[in-house]
């Protein structure tokens, strides 16, 4: 027995070293081995193998649904019933609020950028075979190899760096925080908080490319982003620090959170705090008037979406003042999900799927910095900065609010129709009054 146990501590003093010299040590310099790259290319050529074997079958496949349910007319309320009658108030006007709602229905624009984003090709993944019906045996045979290698090989790894790089981030952030505020302890801040996001994306086999690094947000800036997950930071601090801002949680988050505002200026709130939108105001304004703190980092959307879309963007980021940094974030569905359902997934179901996923392969776009202009409202400059980013990121613009994840329809969206019928009423009321008294 105690030869056992020796031989298994050998193994996990060899496994250890090895992450350290392989990927921690690299990590610390900022250098790359080359081997997520290679990794990477592998990973291309089993899914070309994979899309051989399906059009060689293609004849036995039966042609995939479209994505698209049903087919919408997006012609406006005031066309499509001025199409159905003429005049006043017809009870035939009910077929079009019928119809929309049948469409909403079946297929409505929000809920569905609330689930996964569907794939044109399988990759191999269990959770992503729904729509894929037919396997040959030589698919069969490369999928259970691909199992073998993502939970028996990967997912030990992942977990062995995972834990380096958040208990690095805990104990390096505590030390840190111990010494006097100046030059010497932001620099051990930001090596501390680049270390450990690097050791944390290889951690996923992340392979982030970063482009137009001239725009990278500056210090006293803020820098908004479209939020598709909880990694969402770590892909953007692997490339440079910022000062996060959240609301303060509990459990691991929490004392994750507690060790990292004692060496950089992190802005977390409680949650009574984040109901006063004038005291969360306040606090970031004073952090973007000191030009020496680090860009706040902020997801104006509020919600994680599924990468397809951005959607409505909260106005508070944008009342702040100051140099706005759009940056746009896109995924490659392709060898894994990234996005977080948090109303269907714990944080810990997340990070397990995350995790024996093949890999996290990430587009990250710094566009050129924009201020509000003259006689333009937050909300304008904030649709300004939103479109900007979906344009960028190839993602559809939709202005719906985020929080229809969680919370009903405002019923402000539906007295908004019904004035539009109303007004539509009244001036066909009108319309329709004159050429009475012409005849």
């Amino acid at each position: 027995m105690e030869k056992v146990f020796a031989i298994a501590l050998e193994l996990l003093s060899a496994w250890f070293a090895l992450a350290f010299l392989l990927i921690v040590l690299p990590s610390i310099f900022g250098v790359s081995l080359g081997i997520s790259e290679l990794y990477l290319k592998v990973l291309w050529a089993t899914l070309r193998i994979e899309r051989g074997i399906r059009e060689q079958h293609k004849e036995k496949l039966k042609p995939s649904a479209s994505n698209v349910i049903i087919q919408r007319d997006h012609t406006t309320m005031e066309k499509a019933i001025a199409g159905l009658r003429c005049g006043d108030f017809e009870l035939s006007d009910v077929f079009y609020f019928c119809k929309k709602g049948f469409e909403a229905i079946v297929e409505d624009e929000v809920t569905q950028r609330f689930s996964s984003e569907e794939l044109v090709s399988w990759n191999l993944l269990t959770r992503t075979n729904v729509n894929f019906h037919y396997i040959s045996l030589r698919l069969t045979v490369v999928w259970v190899i691909g199992v073998f290698v993502r939970y028996c090989l990967l997912l030990p790894l992942r977990v062995t760096l995972a834990a380096i790089g958040i208990g690095s981030m805990i104990v390096g952030t505590t030390l840190v925080g111990q010494l006097p505020s100046g030059e010497r302890k932001d620099w051990l801040s930001d090596l501390v908080h680049l270390t450990s996001s690097r050791i944390l994306v290889r951690a996923l086999s992340g392979n982030i490319y970063y482009h137009n690094k001239e725009n990278k947000p500056q210090k006293g800036g803020i820098c908004v982003a479209n939020h598709t997950s909880p990694i969402d930071v770590v892909i953007l601090t692997n490339d440079g620090c910022y000062a996060m801002v959240g609301q303060a949680h509990g459990g691991l988050m929490g004392v994750i959170q507690r060790a990292t505002v004692k060496a950089c200026p992190h802005v977390w709130f409680e949650r009574s705090e984040m109901k006063d939108r004038h005291l969360v105001t306040k606090r970031l304004r004073e952090h973007v008037a000191n030009k020496d703190k680090l860009p706040i980092l902020i997801f104006p959307e509020g919600t994680c979406i599924n990468n397809t879309s951005v959607m409505m963007f909260k106005k508070g980021s944008f009342e702040i003042g100051g140099t706005i940094y759009p940056v746009a974030i896109k995924y490659d569905p392709q060898f894994g999900d990234a996005f977080w359902n948090s109303s269907k997934h714990g944080i810990v179901s997340y990070l397990l799927r995350i995790m024996t996923s093949w890999a996290i392969v990430c587009h990250v776009w710094y566009l050129p910095p924009v201020t509000r202009e003259e006689g333009e409202d937050a909300v304008q400059f904030a649709n300004r900065v939103k479109s900007a980013i979906a344009r960028q990121g190839g993602l559809t613009e939709l202005p719906w609010d985020g929080g229809l994840k969680r919370a009903k329809v405002k019923e402000t969206f539906k007295e908004e129709e019904q004035k539009n019928y109303s007004k539509m009423i009244i001036g066909n009321g009108a319309s329709s009054s004159k050429l009475a008294d012409s005849d």
